[in-house]
């Protein structure tokens, strides 16, 4: 098999794909399925997805020997999530280091039937489904590739969720980064503490575009997740081998919290009792005090949240994260208590205060055979052991934490921040942040040059992050998302032909089948010539480019 010698509209791209001249293999009502051992995952997606969409029952077939059949199996060669896919006259046959890399091979399959295959049910009863010859081997270049989904500022129910893991599997992206609390809402149940979502749940109304825009949406908005919601949507995640990560922030981007229980909050410097969920965007001044009781409180949340999200579901399942990111310190300056805090603990400052809050849940957790991530801050004051950074505001803050030995995952807003805007011009929904095109993502690099082997080995993967401030429907969320996720799934999971090389003609040419398998699906995407009518957003103020920095 020569590496190249043929080239299929697969995304990402595999990393060596041949043409064949051992006959096409045709899926119909006589084809069976023969699954090996650790091959499950695969054998009931492939049932419930790809045989519902072209009405396939797939039976078991006698031996793996069969004719007309599709076969599944694990190869220890193999390294965990690659895998081979060889289609011939005498069938399919799927193998992989893992039962992950069986299942994204079946993904490959997928993509190798055509658009009809991303459907839920037939178009064609009855029809055969040619499968080109074809031998095609791969494996992942970085092992996470995430996406965030922050549920906070807009509420995704948990139907768009479980929507979202179906097309992140569909693209071969393996870890979902839910950001469940904020300023703006808290989105999970806790038993311990049923105010964070009875109050704390749902505002009174929302800014309506930016934070600059002088228009509000005059209605309620909120929603969460019950505990069982959240362990339904883990086991969906866990059956496409999709990591979940929870964030619980701390200790800004908090007023949701201390709106249900105002004793969080600096309460010698602010009427904390009346404060109400934030009905606005940016950078909050409320902030958590510094104190053992606040310490005790989050402990009470997490011991649910790990509850609710265990170790074992996933590669990265054991990671938690819990925020650190733009925690205004005005309230720590001007209170007693948070300044007895600092002499007590002999910390530097107000750094030191919110280094000491990111220490204590790293030692904690780790107690707990679990791994702490934070925003890229929790660098400030002194980075916590064992703790891993998502670095957002560009690269330094991960090169800092690489060198220094820590994990890192690479997502940084100028390149993919998918809430941003995608083009120039009026049209554009909501336009605001940086111009991000199709070709921009395509081109991010994960690893930044001057990394050496030692330090880029700690870059675990990227992850695109799409905040929800001016998401305020799935609809918006698809405009955002797509066609630009499909871009970065191809950075995530693709080697480099060469250092600094990526052929965007050929993604873009790949593209064109690929748009037709996002109508199947009904991904409601930014077409290449720009927004339909209905996805623009007339009068709704963005930001203009000129502006000020971006906050989350």
């Amino acid at each position: 098999m020569a590496q190249d010698e043929f080239k299929d509209d697969v995304i990402p791209a595999p990393r060596v794909t041949a043409a064949l001249n051992d006959g096409t293999a045709v899926l119909d009502a006589d084809t069976t399925l023969w699954a090996g051992p650790g091959t499950a995952t695969a054998e009931r997606w492939l049932r419930g997805a790809l045989g519902a969409a072209l009405g396939l029952p797939l039976p078991p077939a006698a031996s793996p020997d069969a004719p007309n059949r599709v076969l599944l199996r694990v190869d220890d060669a193999l390294e965990p999530e690659e895998y081979r896919l060889l289609a011939t006259g005498a069938g399919v046959e799927i193998a992989g280091g893992d039962a992950a890399g069986v299942f994204w091979g079946a993904q490959t399959l997928r993509q190798l039937l055509g658009p009809d295959a991303f459907r839920r049910a037939p178009v064609r009863p009855g029809a055969a489904h040619r499968v080109p010859p074809r031998a095609i081997g791969d494996a992942p270049r970085f092992r996470w590739r995430g996406l965030l989904l922050d549920v906070a500022r807009h509420f995704l129910p948990k139907d768009g969720v479980l929507r979202y893991l179906d097309l992140m599997a569909a693209h071969k992206l393996n870890v979902l980064h839910l950001h469940l609390t904020d300023d703006q809402g808290w989105r999970i149940e806790i038993r311990r503490y049923p105010e964070l979502t009875r109050t704390g749940s749902w505002r009174s109304r929302s800014k309506l575009g930016h934070r600059l825009s002088s228009r509000w949406e005059e209605k309620p908005h909120g929603g969460h997740y019950t505990q069982d919601d959240l362990r339904e949507i883990v086991a969906y995640a866990a059956e496409r081998h999709i990591s979940v990560v929870p964030e619980i922030d701390l200790p800004g981007h908090s007023q949701a919290a201390i709106a249900a229980y105002p004793e969080l909050g600096n309460t010698d410097v602010v009427d904390t009792a009346a404060l109400t969920v934030w009905d606005d965007w940016g950078i909050n001044p409320n902030v958590l005090a510094p104190t053992e009781d606040v310490l005790r409180f989050y402990e009470g949340v997490l011991e649910e949240v790990l509850d609710v999200f265990p170790a074992d579901a996933g590669e990265f399942a054991p990671f938690v994260h819990i925020g650190g990111d733009e925690c205004p310190k005005d309230q720590w300056r001007a209170s007693a208590t948070a300044q007895a805090r600092v002499r007590e603990l002999g910390v530097a400052g107000e750094d030191g205060l919110q280094a000491w809050f990111i220490g204590h849940f790293d030692a904690w957790l780790a107690e707990r055979g679990r791994r702490l991530i934070g925003w890229d801050e929790i660098l400030e004051g002194g980075l916590a052991k064992g703790a891993a950074v998502s670095s957002w505001r560009g690269y330094a803050g991960g090169v800092a934490a690489a060198r220094a030995g820590h994990d890192v995952v690479m997502c940084p807003e100028q390149q993919v921040y998918l809430d941003h805007r995608q083009a120039l011009g009026e049209d554009e929904p909501v336009p605001i942040g940086f111009v991000r095109t199709l070709e921009d993502v395509y081109r991010f690099e994960p690893v930044p040059a001057g990394l050496d082997a030692e330090a880029a080995a700690h870059v675990l993967g990227p992850q695109a992050n799409l905040w929800s401030e001016v998401l305020d429907s799935q609809e918006r969320v698809d405009y955002q998302a797509f066609p630009r996720l499909a871009a970065f799934a191809e950075v995530a999971w693709s080697a480099l032909p060469a250092p600094g090389e990526r052929d965007f003609t050929g993604f873009e040419q790949r593209m064109t089948a690929h748009y037709r398998r996002l109508d199947a699906l009904g991904v409601g995407y930014r077409p290449p010539a720009g927004p339909h009518p209905w996805q623009r957003r007339p009068g709704i103020l963005g930001r203009p480019l000129d502006g000020p920095p971006p906050q989350r």
